[in-house]
């Protein structure tokens, strides 16, 4: 495992950068329990994206140590505001760890104008929301998720129920995938392999075993 630099974002927040450029595959050290709710608007264009996610209590731990500045084992409005500032600088090389494509292709989404940080029960928890840079009509098969392409970072939905969509129109459906890993594997060894030797810590191929809710709207309906 490459050793991080300790220039690099300091403290365990830079784990959610990738600081360190984790070997493709490494198990995560990372964990959070994510929800997923898809806004639909009146034209059936996906408008928004609201991410909740919701850390470890051990990376939470370690956030606490590192922004509290004052050292009374709580972290204040500033310090929240400077943890989501780090996290939202971070993570904007990787999308925010977002996965969305129409029909297998990948859609460009803006980046979110800030994130939103809280602290929970001793868990840190963040909030955010994107939109798609252009709009994305219900055609096809959109598929959503949320991903580290490193596997650093261990993000997952808990229940089907955490993954939604609002205003869902007439004649369109909407089901929680959860890939096999190892039928993941089988079905994308080729591929996976080709990738890794091209560049075994920058590839996104992870996002094969990634839970997705997808969405299939009848054209006819």
């Amino acid at each position: 495992m490459p050793t991080c630099k300790k220039s690099m974002l300091r403290t365990g927040i830079a784990l959610l950068a990738i600081a360190c450029a984790a070997p493709a595959f490494a198990h995560p050290h990372v964990f959070a329990e994510a929800r997923l709710d898809v806004n639909v608007d009146d034209q059936g264009n996906i408008a928004s994206l609201h991410h909740v996610w919701r850390f470890d209590d051990l990376f939470s731990s370690t956030v606490l140590v590192e922004f509290d500045k004052n050292q009374d084992l709580a972290l204040s409005q500033e310090e929240l505001d400077e943890v989501a500032g780090v996290v939202h600088a971070s993570l904007a090389d990787f999308n925010y760890f977002q996965l969305v494509t129409r029909d297998g292709k990948d859609v460009a989404m803006e980046a979110p104008d800030r994130l939103i940080a809280d602290f929970v029960d001793n868990q840190l928890i963040i909030l955010f929301e994107s939109k798609p840079e252009a709009p994305l009509a219900l055609d096809g098969k959109i598929s959503l998720g949320v991903y580290d392409p490193t596997f650093y970072t261990a993000i997952d939905f808990i229940e089907d129920s955490y993954m939604t969509v609002n205003n869902l129109p007439a004649g369109c459906t909407q089901s929680v995938v959860r890939p096999d890993p190892d039928e993941a594997l089988a079905q994308n060894q080729q591929t996976l392999t080709e990738a890794f030797f091209e560049d075994p810590t920058g590839n996104d191929m992870s996002k094969i075993f990634a839970t997705r809710l997808e969405i299939a709207c009848n054209k006819d309906s």
